[in-house]
């Protein structure tokens, strides 16, 4: 209705009587919704015609009246005593309706509008709610379908509308209908609530969904629990590394002290003929019983000249009666004494 006073305004302002004005002269609308044009001009007139693309779909005689050719398709009088003024109404839109409106009067040059017939599809965010630990981020996936032409998909955080740049939004047709997705990456901050928004220029009020992002507290657990575990394998690797080293260190001492053995037993079993020569010779202080001297030309083991001896004491026999009872005797008597015991004596070198 607001459009009709718009264009007899206009007709008065302009103060065109002989040429008919149709408008709007380009027509947005969804699929299912109705289509209005106005047609007005000064001089009177006794038919009208209206067509679609190149189909005839409505007439109206000014004796006669309106001639309806499909129940789709209206129109309406608002003419007064110096304005004629109709409307013509498209109701339930299809899509296949898109293109050219147009007006005759009589022989008067007819008057063309466009139509465009859009679609409004769905939006949806992918999961519902979403949590997040603090400090983390969170990418929200958006869903439109079935839209023409191409939706306009935008993001709205917290009541912020979010910046072009920092969402990235794809869109691929099928069946003559678009399908868009557009993934926004939020940092975890705050819980805050996510929008998404999906619109064509026909929609007055953009379609939209949102979910609530749910920020948590970091949780340490994990982390304190991961660090502990990654000491504690740390720890026995190094008691391990610990305890094979300290038994290659004491197999290597003791490797070294049976070489040192070894060595020493071989030194020993060389010169032990040496010293098996040696063995069983006679002790030149060796003194055959009454032999009271030993002559001076004769050698000890050692090379030395052994002394001459002229006397030759032994131990006098403590099991004798008559010494066991006198302590003060002497403990030894003169070679050749009676009760006196000889001992032999060898000395092994």
């Amino acid at each position: 209705m607001a459009s009709v006073f718009f264009t007899l305004l206009l007709l008065y302002a302009t103060g065109v009587s002989g040429v008919p004005q149709l408008e709007p002269l380009n027509v947005t609308v969804l699929r299912g919704s109705e289509a209005r044009f106005n047609i007005s001009l000064s001089e009177a007139w006794y038919s009208m015609s209206w067509m679609l693309k190149t189909v005839l779909v409505l007439t109206i005689n000014s004796g006669t009246g309106v001639s309806e050719h499909n129940s789709r398709f209206s129109v309406k009088n608002y003419s007064s005593a110096d304005i004629y003024c109709w409307e013509f109404i498209i109701w339930d839109v299809w899509r296949n309706d898109s293109g050219d409106v147009s007006c005759g009067v009589q022989e008067k040059p007819t008057q063309t509008a466009q139509l465009f017939v859009q679609e409004s599809g769905t939006v949806r965010i992918v999961g519902g709610n979403m949590t997040v630990a603090q400090g983390h981020q969170a990418i929200v996936q958006c869903e439109a379908s079935g839209w023409f032409p191409e939706p306009t998909v935008s993001w709205v955080v917290d009541g912020v509308v979010v910046d072009q740049n920092s969402y990235n939004s794809s869109s691929e047709a099928l069946d003559s209908l678009y399908n868009s997705i557009s993934l926004l990456t939020v940092r975890g901050v705050n819980s805050v609530q996510v929008k998404c928004l999906a619109s064509v220029s026909a929609l007055t009020t953009p379609l939209s969904s949102s979910i609530y992002l749910v920020v948590e507290p970091q949780d340490w657990t994990v982390l304190i629990a991961v660090v502990c575990s990654i000491g504690g394998f740390a720890l026995l690797v190094l008691l391990i590394l610990g305890i094979v080293f300290c038994c290659k260190r004491r197999k290597e001492a003791k490797s070294s002290y049976q070489k040192e053995m070894g060595r020493t037993r071989s030194q020993i079993e060389m010169s032990g003929g040496a010293v098996g020569q040696r063995q069983g010779k006679e002790n030149p202080a060796y003194v055959i019983d009454g032999q009271t001297s030993v002559t001076h030309s004769e050698f000890n083991d050692s090379g030395y000249i052994q002394t001459n001896y002229t006397k030759h004491f032994e131990i006098p026999d403590l099991v004798n009666g008559n010494q066991a009872a006198n302590g003060h005797a002497s403990a030894y008597n003169i070679l050749g004494v009676t009760g006196v015991r000889k001992h032999r004596h060898v000395t092994i070198v």
